[in-house]
């Protein structure tokens, strides 16, 4: 049977979301790739208007959403009807049996459990096809919510109209017109308003306007070809001609079953479990959906589009939906592999809008919108200059990003920076200047360093270096008492009251833990002001290896992104959002590629499913951080050709690139087991940096990974080290000197010492106790740890170190489980130290776990080294 990776893809992944808790915050679409317009279906109103786990259905909906944060625009919606006429979507929701819904890229099909009518669906770029099936003997119709015009011609057996519906962003005579062709004659047809029929009129203007279209019982089958146009309902019209034309429902199918087949064969994985491949195929698939182009072909051949930014119809591409804070990390990085000439179609699209508005946009939707902060735009423009990628006005695209850097933005975080003033005066933005203060301040340190890369391949030496030396200003924003980055005052003191668990105030959509990493591009200076290596690696085991706290801080209430966190065991390493996405990375930045690939795998492993992702899923960003991972490498800088080697999760991978070249990257025996790296070459030479070219990508040939259980004892010296802005410390090579360790407050929620607060453990009752320092609480009762360790070379082994309050004398029963478990008996606790029992020689489980159940007695801390 041939291997079709269509067959894979799950539509519905990430789609069980809500308001309050995302698993993805995504719709299950049926579009071709980036196209204009995508189809889904509808069973509730408002943002989140699917609901996975309600199988009833009241439209099949044209939508644009990029994410319910930003809601939709241009709505159309499309229903089959048979029996009384109910316009009304809500009142007429009908049910299907979840056996009778197939959803796919290229096709949509659910039967109506009322009476037996399927409803089937295709698309193309700017189009859909839908075949209705009614049940023999009854009257069939289609309704149509277009919602702001109609026109019926019932000569032609044509419905136009046009739906002006938005949430912002857009001109004063914006809309999305349609046109909707049947084959075969109307038997009546009607227009409505506010859910009733208007008699007597064949055009009708105003809100809540709907047409209906009825055929007589004769023929059960009915065919609509509708095309969509920002332009007009003509152009809709000419769409229409030009993608489908006479084409049947079979034959529009096949063509986007094709499309979608070539773009998810770019990509082969072999010796995957069933379940790795419907998560690898299912995150492809939601990697070639954003951004939307908005740009049409008129009757003359031209290409042009309808301008969110002037209201004028102008010459050339146009692209929207895309959030940059998200995408420029992974997303468009993978475009430069995959796609690198519909990268620069799409930057040339973004130029037009600086041209157009007068600003590169931050968060297009389908204009301007005030949703993120940062200029990652720059970000986006600079990796495609770095590895050579075409197609785009590359002066235009370096005065815009000139722009960002020295002009003062929108106030209003439409386009540009805020706080730019105080940002080029102190080397931050001041915490009283703006909220988010310090993301904004280390976004800027970024992006200024991304428009430096610009600056350096055009030759604006005085540009580059003026920008570099503002790219390297985080430091300022270091706070040694407290090892985080944070947002400081414009008289250089640091604000009071500072909680490293509060959200918001000065970071977005998390606290000082996930946004301390912000530094992509000089991870060496980043690890110097923490002071050095060890303090970065013991900081980022830190994060990882406590209790998922926050407090809401200047958010006010919990959000959904600090539910997620909380949600899931990785302590304060929150893969639901992105700030932290570089994080683990740094591990290796550190000499320790041993923890990164551990907890890269462990990551994919537990928090990406073929349904779910760990949060929202952001226009294919959090798709986009799963494929890399699975190919064994990742963006950690983008506006630098470069990636930091991880862990691959196949055995085999052959990427086909653009030109034909093939990528072959093998890791034989590979499993969940043997997760660590213990050698790679390229082309069948030895490589010893932990990093590789994008150079290298590019050219295709063979990376191969030699995989093991346990990691190798292996020299790093800097010069293996990922790419940085400031030069990484003088030192020889060496292995990896940062021994995994563990430290735990059994029952307590706060850090005392060098024990982490509680964490990884289900059951017992945490209580205070009579005691001192870290004997202070404990935990009783039955309960278990499951505590995450990386494997250690192969002749080490962990020990296990388990403590009592001094005052307690309750024994203690409990079980140690790994690789080699040891039941320990009712062990008294020893005196003075409170030591209970020291077990050496503790290996990880498979899964790479070290258990520890108690079922009797009191327990106040762990120690694992």
């Amino acid at each position: 049977m041939t291997f079709n990776p269509l067959d894979f893809v799950n539509p519905l992944q990430g789609t069980n979301s809500q308001h309050n808790f995302s698993r993805g915050n995504s719709l299950p679409l049926v579009a071709a790739p980036w196209g204009m317009t995508h189809w889904t279906l509808q069973n509730a109103d408002g943002r989140w208007f699917f609901d996975p786990n309600t199988p009833t259905i009241h439209t099949l909906r044209a939508t644009r959403q990029p994410s319910p944060w930003m809601a939709d625009y241009g709505v159309i919606g499309i229903m089959a009807q048979t029996g009384d006429l109910i316009v009304n979507p809500e009142a007429r929701t009908v049910s299907y049996r979840p056996e009778d819904l197939a959803v796919h890229p290229d096709y949509l099909s659910v039967v109506l459990t009322e009476d037996g009518t399927r409803m089937e669906m295709s698309a193309t770029e700017r189009c859909g096809i839908f075949r209705f099936t009614f049940a023999a003997g009854l009257t069939g119709r289609v309704l149509i919510d277009a919602p702001h015009s109609i026109e019926i011609r019932a000569g032609e057996n044509l419905i136009t109209g046009k739906s002006s519906t938005n949430h912002g962003g857009v001109p004063d005579n914006f809309a999305c017109y349609f046109a909707a062709r049947f084959d075969r004659p109307f038997s009546n047809a009607y227009a409505t308003q506010a859910g009733s029929v208007v008699a007597g009129q064949t055009e009708l203007a105003g809100e809540a306007i709907g047409a209906v279209a009825e055929f007589d019982a004769s023929a059960p089958v009915v065919v609509m070809k509708i095309g969509t146009s920002f332009i007009s309902a003509e152009q809709a019209i000419c769409n229409l001609d030009q993608e489908i034309g006479d084409k049947d429902f079979d034959a529009v199918r096949q063509q986007l079953s094709a499309t979608w087949t070539d773009l998810l064969s770019r990509i082969e994985v072999e010796g995957g479990t069933t379940d790795q491949n419907r998560t690898f195929y299912s995150c492809l698939y939601r990697a070639h959906l954003y951004p939307h182009m908005m740009h049409e072909t008129d009757a003359a051949g031209e290409t042009v589009h309808y301008s969110a930014y002037t209201g004028e119809v102008l010459p050339g591409v146009a692209y929207t939906d895309s959030g940059f804070w998200d995408t420029y990390r992974t997303l468009f990085p993978l475009l430069s592999i995959l796609q690198p000439a519909r990268y620069g179609e799409i930057l040339q699209g973004f130029v037009n809008a600086y041209k157009e508005g007068g600003w590169l946009p931050q968060w297009p939707s389908p204009g301007y919108r005030a949703v993120m902060i940062g200029t990652h735009i720059d970000a986006v423009i600079a990796d495609a200059f770095v590895k050579g990628v075409a197609g785009f006005d590359r002066e235009t695209a370096y005065e815009g990003l000139l722009k960002d850097a020295n002009v003062p933005g929108d106030p209003h975080d439409l386009y540009g920076r805020v706080g730019l003033n105080d940002y080029l005066e102190l080397g931050y933005v001041a915490a009283g200047t703006a909220n988010k203060s310090a993301s904004r301040s280390l976004d800027y340190h970024y992006d200024d360093f991304c428009i430096s890369q610009v600056a350096g391949i055009l030759g604006r030496t005085a540009d580059q270096e003026m920008l570099r030396a503002r790219a390297v200003g985080y430091s300022k924003l270091y706070d040694a008492e407290s090892g985080f980055l944070r947002g400081r005052n414009a008289d250089g003191s640091w604000p009071a009251n500072f909680n490293p668990y509060s959200w918001g105030g000065s970071y977005v959509e998390g606290s000082a833990w996930q946004s301390t990493w912000a530094v992509p591009h000089d991870p060496a200076g980043l690890m110097a002001v923490m002071g050095g290596q060890e303090t970065l690696v013991r900081k980022l085991d830190q994060m990882l290896y406590q209790s998922p706290k926050f407090e809401v801080g200047s958010y006010g209430h919990e959000i959904h992104e600090m539910s997620e966190m909380a949600a899931v065991q990785f302590g304060q390493y929150a893969q639901s959002n992105q700030p932290v996405h570089l994080a683990l990375f740094l591990y290796t930045v550190a000499g320790s590629p041993t923890r990164t690939q551990y907890w890269v795998r462990r990551t994919m492993d537990v928090l990406y499913t073929p349904d779910d992702f760990p949060g929202d899923e952001d226009n294919g960003e959090m798709a986009s951080w799963y494929l890399f991972n699975a190919l064994g490498f990742y963006p950690l800088c983008p506006g630098h050709p470069s990636y930091v080697l991880s862990t691959p999760l196949f055995p085999k991978a052959t990427v086909t690139l653009e030109d034909g070249k093939k990528l072959v990257i093998e890791a034989p025996g590979n499993s969940s087991e043997n997760l660590y790296v213990n050698g790679v070459t390229l082309n069948g030479a030895e490589h010893t940096p932990l990093w590789i070219s994008h150079e290298a990508i590019a050219a295709g040939g063979s990376l191969r990974f030699e995989m093991a259980s346990a990691p190798a004892p292996r020299m790093v010296a800097p010069s293996d080290l990922p790419y940085s802005l400031s030069s990484y410390p003088v030192m020889s090579a060496q292995t990896d000197p940062f021994a995994p360790s563990l430290k735990i407050n059994c029952g307590s929620d706060d850090a005392s010492g060098e024990f982490a607060a509680d964490c990884y453990v289900t059951g017992g009752k945490a209580v205070g106790a009579d005691g001192e320092e870290i004997f202070a609480t404990e935990r009783r009762g039955t309960f278990q740890y499951a505590l995450p360790m990386p494997a250690l070379p192969e002749g080490q082994a962990y020990t296990v170190r388990l403590y009592c309050v001094r005052s307690s004398a309750q024994p203690l029963d409990t079980r140690i489980g790994g690789a080699n478990a040891e039941t320990l008996g009712r062990s008294a606790k020893a005196s003075g130290e409170g030591v209970v029992k020291e077990l050496s020689g503790v290996l990880p489980t498979a899964s790479g776990l070290i258990l520890i159940d108690v079922s009797n007695g009191a327990l106040s801390a762990i120690e694992i080294f």
